[in-house]
């Protein structure tokens, strides 16, 4: 069975995205980027907020579909800039 995954607690998916899917027991997120849900607007700050917040929506995803950040079995994560590796 799939089920579309959505929470107001996370920012909606731009276009024709869901916010996750999950697949019997297994959740697919979409990429994300540091949206604040209440205004759709990147965070302004430091690359640690913007991953702080990034991170904030996952979980609420992962909430929403019945599971916690510490079930991820893979997580990819893209840098422009690696010197913000260690961040």
């Amino acid at each position: 069975m799939i089920e579309k995954i959505h929470t107001r607690f996370a920012p909606d998916a731009i276009g024709t995205y869901s916010q996750a899917i999950k697949a019997g027991s297994t959740v697919y997120f979409s990429g994300q980027i540091p949206l604040d849900p209440a205004t759709m607007s990147i965070v302004t700050g430091d690359i640690a907020a913007q991953a702080t917040q990034v991170f904030t929506n996952m979980q609420e995803v992962a909430r929403a579909a019945g599971g916690s950040l510490a079930q991820i079995t893979k997580l990819t994560i893209f840098l422009t800039d690696l010197t913000h590796f260690p961040i």
